[in-house]
């Protein structure tokens, strides 16, 4: 407990600090970016006195050198000189703007919004005003905390993933050790089990009896061996899909309420797909199980199979309270579930087994609220050698 409120404490201290560091940074990028376009200013009433001198200089007098210098030495700033409405002059402005009389008024009023203009009275009642822009240094320094915010903002999106990618890789070594100890737990019962059916054979007991226990724990080993399975590649076996859906079918139907009607729909022909059969039964299972959840214990329940190309495909349909379009995708998400008990696991898990394992997609094929829902797998074919 000590050491991980010690971590939270140290992480809430490296996202404080970081915080304080940024807004330091982004406050000095502000104080030059004001020290700067005070300097301009500046530098733009002297520009605006030296033409005021110039416009009422005597050349025989007045010496004109100084003022010409302080102007030809603005190579950078825009100036837009205006008298009476209209533009008399203008500097370090692209030429394709000037050429352009209606780009040009179009770029006056840009700097009439930028900065407040200078206001030149180079005789009595005569004026002209001088409208400039930022330099592009400036302009540069003032998209410099955009730029410094987008990148802290994918250094955090990089570290964030980082740190889910490694919890959700951590939980997921956690969940498979627990799912193959779990496997190793129900090892010995499950062999006591045997051991005792065998002797229920020995004594004559009832066959119906000793056929349906026998069932149940070929249902226990498959379910022993599902979660050994768990967090290890598979083996993939080429065989007969329609006949290890229907088994798996058929051992869901007689366990289920009869108040559900049961129909399984396939090719007579058999159908070679690249499969792991315990992992195809989890598969199946989920998607009647959660079928059945849908209708409550009472309605349809379809499967069909059929080939489309190279395809197997097998849809499994209900008639329960159906699924809203824009949840299609939700299902599958861990945690995802409308019910007010579970762990919302199911269509995630089959979702995995589906795409990761064999290769093969999942979706919701058609669903409507209030009628049912039907949910599609589809395999590649393997073709039989001849």
């Amino acid at each position: 407990m000590q050491f991980s409120e010690r971590r939270n404490s140290t992480r809430w201290i490296i996202i404080i600090t970081s915080f304080v560091i940024v807004t330091l940074i982004l406050w000095n990028t502000y104080s030059f970016f004001q020290i700067f376009k005070n300097e301009e200013r500046i530098k733009m009433e002297l520009w605006g006195e030296s033409m005021k001198t110039l416009l009422n200089a005597d050349p025989e007098t007045t010496e004109v050198e100084l003022p010409r210098q302080i102007m030809s030495n603005n190579t950078t700033i825009p100036i837009v000189l205006v008298e009476n409405g209209v533009i008399i002059n203008q500097t370090n402005i692209d030429e394709e703007i000037t050429k352009n009389k209606t780009k040009l008024n179009a770029f006056l009023e840009k700097l009439k919004k930028e900065n407040e203009p200078i206001k030149i009275e180079y005789d009595k009642n005569k004026y002209q005003y001088l409208y400039y822009g930022n330099s592009s240094l400036l302009n540069k320094l003032k998209y410099y905390p955009v730029a410094l915010l987008l990148i802290i903002f994918l250094f955090g999106a990089v570290v964030y993933n980082f740190y889910r990618s490694t919890k959700m890789a951590t939980q997921n070594k956690l969940w498979a050790g627990m799912a193959k100890e779990t496997a190793h737990q129900i090892g010995t019962p499950l062999s006591s089990l045997i051991g005792w059916l065998e002797i229920m054979k020995a004594d004559n007991v009832d066959e119906t009896i000793v056929s349906e226990i026998e069932k149940d724990i070929n249902r226990l080993q498959t379910i022993t061996d599902r979660f050994s399975k768990i967090g290890s590649e598979p083996v993939l076996e080429i065989k007969d899909i329609v006949q290890e859906t229907k088994e798996t079918f058929d051992y869901l139907q007689s366990r289920f309420s009869k108040q559900i009607e049961f129909s399984f729909k396939a090719p007579k022909n058999p159908l070679l797909v690249s499969f792991n059969p315990a992992l195809h039964s989890w598969t199946i299972e989920n998607l009647v199980k959660n079928a059945i959840d849908a209708m409550k214990g009472r309605g349809k329940l379809a499967l069909v199979i059929k080939e489309d190309g190279n395809f197997v495909k097998i849809k499994v349909s209900d008639t329960g309270k159906g699924i809203p379009k824009k949840e299609f995708k939700k299902v599958f998400e861990p945690g995802f579930t409308t019910k007010k008990r579970g762990w919302g696991l199911g269509l995630s898990l089959t979702k995995r087994i589906v795409e990761d394992y064999h290769k093969g997609k999942i979706k919701v094929s058609e669903s409507e609220v209030g009628k049912g829902t039907s949910m599609q797998i589809s395999f590649k074919k393997v073709e039989k050698k001849s």
